[in-house]
């Protein structure tokens, strides 16, 4: 199944099923009005909502209406917990020599992961609003699962059946603002800007063959300007998969239903792949050149993001969007 949530002036948006060519929509508010409820109540209403989606796909629900993903939230256009890991960790590696700090061997066995803001995600076709082109922004390009209720100290094994919706990322980062706020040792408030979902959240199924080990195999592509800059495979070079990453955030509390856990910024070893961000160009082009010289986002930059299936056809729908000057920003 597919899913969105469209903006109709409430907070948490309208759920809808989206067909797979993304051409049509289905309001289903006789089984859910919003995603969260339906995750809420998933075992009870998956098969409702199995029954509509296939009434959709079929073309036999004359009430479905044009999918239009400029009119969508995120999937969730606020959740109750969003916890982002760093599973690639060539791109841990790149992005702490970056800030001058070594990557600690404890890396390898045990996730990095910080916790977001999560009461007010951006949509994906919205402009990313930012007060000063000084602090730095930096697209990151990632994957995320949303999962039911998941009981504390559960192995990765068992996580794995938790996995409900998959999507795809933007994680923004203010890199000029993240350095000092680390030093503190608290974590990031201010360099973790809100994050966006493309408009489309899928069921595990829905990628077929691609989805094996709790990692999706296949290429992120992101553009900037209308460049691609970078379409590493997120299968690739993942030291910890999905159903570990949501292990290791279970490991001393139960995680709501709704709650989303991301990947991490999705990076591949073999640099022809490129990059799913600016500052590991700027690190490549540091080691290989000696300066970095790629400049972060500016006033007026666009940022896509989007991941094809293996016939060409975009899964989750396209992130999309402007850095423009923040003038009194209200979600």
């Amino acid at each position: 199944m597919k899913f969105a949530t469209v903006k109709n002036g409430t907070r948490d948006g309208k759920l809808v099923l989206v067909n797979r060519d993304l051409s049509r929509a289905l309001p289903i508010p006789h089984i859910a009005e919003t995603l969260q409820y339906f995750l809420d109540h998933f075992q009870e209403l998956e098969a409702k909502a199995i029954a509509e989606f296939n009434r959709l796909e079929a073309g036999q629900a004359p009430e479905s209406i044009a999918f239009v993903q400029e009119d969508c939230h995120s999937p969730l256009p606020r959740a109750y917990q969003w916890l982002d890991g760093s599973a690639y960790l060539n791109h841990v590696e790149l992005v702490r020599k970056a800030r001058g700090a070594e990557m600690p061997e404890s890396f390898l066995t045990d996730p990095l992961m910080y916790q977001g803001g999560s009461d007010a995600f951006l949509p994906p076709r919205e402009n990313f609003p930012l007060a000063s082109q000084d602090y730095g922004a930096d697209m990151e390009a990632e994957v995320a699962a949303i999962v039911d209720d998941v009981p504390m100290g559960i192995s990765a094994a068992d996580a794995l059946k938790h996995i409900k919706l998959l999507m795809i990322v933007n994680d923004m980062s203010l890199r000029e603002l993240i350095p000092s706020e680390l030093a503190k040792g608290f974590g990031f408030v201010h360099g973790k800007p809100s994050s966006s979902f493309g408009p489309v959240a899928v069921t595990p199924e829905e990628l077929g063959v691609s989805w094996k080990d709790a990692k999706i195999h296949l290429p992120l592509n992101t553009y900037l300007n209308g460049k691609l800059i970078g379409n590493p495979n997120a299968g690739c070079d993942m030291n910890f998969n999905l159903a570990e990453l949501i292990a290791h955030a279970a490991k001393t509390r139960c995680l709501s239903a709704g709650t989303i856990v991301g990947s991490g910024t999705v990076s591949n070893r073999d640099r022809s792949t490129g990059v799913s961000c600016l500052a590991e160009k700027r690190m490549i082009e540091k080691i290989e050149n000696g300066a970095p010289t790629t400049p972060f986002m500016k006033f007026g930059d666009v940022v896509k993001i989007e991941m094809l299936d293996n016939t060409g056809k975009s899964i989750f729908g396209a992130i999309e969007q402007k850095i423009v000057a923040a003038a009194n920003v209200q979600y």
